[in-house]
């Protein structure tokens, strides 16, 4: 019969290692099925769970070569996504995506995506919605209130200027060119 006070038998390095991974491993794909994420996003979650930076770097290297992480994919598909749906310009999308840990160079190829008429369509959806609010305001105050919205979502000057003298016009002539454009 055996004694149960023997020691549990002690684990290799390799096991230990292989412990270590296979929790990151659970972390980081609880992480990505909730929503894509960015390498650098995947590391800074791992690390806050105490997850060693070597294990983190070999799970993060494994995950690019299977395709789970690609930086350049989910800035591609975040700025198509920020641009067409939630009428962002290149300026804030730029600034998410580097908050989200994406290299410079990753984020000039993905707003290569967004051309001046994307970016110009963008803005001038957001100026529709926005429209309403805007209705019975002095001209000068509307110009002020659209041009801010517009500036903080971020589109550039030109395309602020240009789409808020639209919007303007359009709201003197009962919207008729904003219902046929947009």
């Amino acid at each position: 019969m055996k004694s149960t006070s023997e020691p549990a038998p002690e684990r290799t390095p390799a096991q230990e290692r292989a412990e270590q991974l296979e929790f990151a491993r659970k972390i980081a794909l609880k992480l990505l099925e909730a929503r894509p994420r960015s390498a650098q996003e995947l590391r800074t979650r791992l690390a806050a769970k105490g997850v060693p930076s070597a294990v983190i770097e070999e799970l993060i290297g494994r995950f690019e070569e299977v395709g789970l992480i690609d930086d350049l994919r989910f800035a591609e598909t975040l700025t198509l996504e920020r641009n067409q749906y939630a009428g962002r310009g290149r300026v804030r999308i730029r600034q998410e995506l580097r908050r989200r840990g994406v290299d410079d160079e990753t984020v000039s190829r993905a707003l290569e995506a967004v051309d001046a008429d994307a970016e110009l369509d963008a803005a001038r959806a957001v100026a529709k919605g926005r429209l309403r609010s805007l209705r019975g305001l002095d001209p000068a105050v509307a110009r002020r209130r659209l041009a801010a919205v517009l500036a903080r979502r971020g589109f550039p000057s030109s395309v602020v200027m240009q789409v808020t003298r639209e919007a303007l016009i359009g709201l003197d002539d009962d919207e008729e060119l904003w219902s046929q454009d947009c």
